[in-house]
């Protein structure tokens, strides 16, 4: 790939300021930046970094304040980080898709493949699968019987996609992901062993969602396990069997979420946190990495700590935990 700033520009609504013409030849952070490469700054904390980057090109907010001796040429966008995402998503797009089908491959009878689909090398597909248009197949992919893929998913090397479920339109399953496995349901018996209870629900998940490698997510007792449009699960997660999540949630790695729960849309989940089953919680929300939820939540809401209080709480919990050692001290003295 070789374009130019002003052709970024162009690309991400930007204003160029320095020479239109400087040539782009690859991307890099900006402290690693070589002549010829593009980065931005989006986090204020990188921006010292502008006076000693050799990046040709930077993607920067329209209220940057350019240090002197810059020599980079300055994309001014809105947001730089969307900005580069869309420049990124740019360049993924020039890059030579698959196609085809490779050999050797398993697809059952009577499964029709569009012409416009890749199906790699030892990918199974089972019978009465339903693949859409411009779906992409990676090598080593299991797609049980009666599954539905939906227009333009990616399904990426090794993911398996058990019986019965239902995946929409543009999602990404990332390698390693199992979707619809057993939920974990077993009834304890008099004896002390455990009788299984037999999973005969599914998966199904909206359009725009995309699932981080190694996640699972388990098929429903009965009914649906379900993941809302837009959302996106980091790696390493679990979803429970009867679990629903709204739109637009960003999970990210280590999430558990227990068998149905219900999650509402929009909210932000840091890394590690854990989500009791039979639980409600409402629509954009914050909840701090490690955090511990119990309980119903509401909407709007900060949360962190276990269990779960609001930021504030939890903040003023903390200060009253580094004195305890003190405290203690005055009241053996006296």
């Amino acid at each position: 790939m070789e374009i130019t700033a002003g052709f970024v520009a162009s690309l991400v609504n930007g204003a160029v300021e320095g020479d239109a013409n400087t040539r782009i030849k690859g991307f890099a952070k900006i402290e690693e930046a070589k002549s010829g490469d593009i980065s931005f700054i989006a986090n204020p904390k990188y921006a010292h970094f502008a006076a000693s980057t050799n990046a040709s090109v930077l993607l920067v907010s329209k209220d940057f304040e350019a240090p002197e001796g810059l020599s980079s040429t300055l994309v001014r966008v809105e947001d730089p980080y969307v900005a580069l995402a869309d420049l990124l998503n740019a360049y993924q797009s020039m890059k030579p898709r698959p196609s085809g089908i490779e050999q050797p491959v398993y697809i059952a009878e009577g499964v029709e493949i569009p012409q416009n689909c890749y199906v790699g090398a030892f990918a199974y597909i089972g019978k009465g699968a339903k693949i859409g248009n411009n779906v992409l197949i990676y090598p080593q992919v299991y797609v049980g019987e009666g599954v539905v893929i939906g227009d333009d998913t990616v399904l990426r090397p090794g993911c398996r996609i058990y019986e019965g479920c239902r995946i929409g339109n543009r999602c990404v399953i990332h390698s390693g992901c199992v979707i619809g496995a057993d939920g974990f349901g077993f009834a304890p018996r008099p004896d002390g062993t455990y009788e299984k209870i037999p999973q005969i629900g599914n998966v199904e998940i909206a359009d725009d969602v995309e699932i981080g490698a190694n996640t699972t997510v388990d098929r429903a007792t009965f009914g649906s396990t379900r993941i809302g449009r837009g959302t996106k699960l980091d790696n390493l997660i679990q979803i429970a069997h009867n679990v629903e999540l709204g739109e637009g949630n960003v999970f990210a790695a280590q999430v558990g979420v227990a068998g149905s729960t219900k999650i509402g849309s929009h909210n932000r989940v840091g890394g590690q946190v854990g989500f009791a089953g039979h639980i409600h919680v409402g629509d954009a929300n914050e909840f701090g990495a490690q955090s511990g939820v119990p309980n119903n939540v509401g909407s709007g809401k900060r949360l962190i700590g276990y269990p779960a209080v609001e930021a504030g709480q939890f903040a003023r919990t903390q200060v009253y935990l580094k004195h305890l050692g003190e405290l203690f001290e005055k009241k053996s003295k006296k």
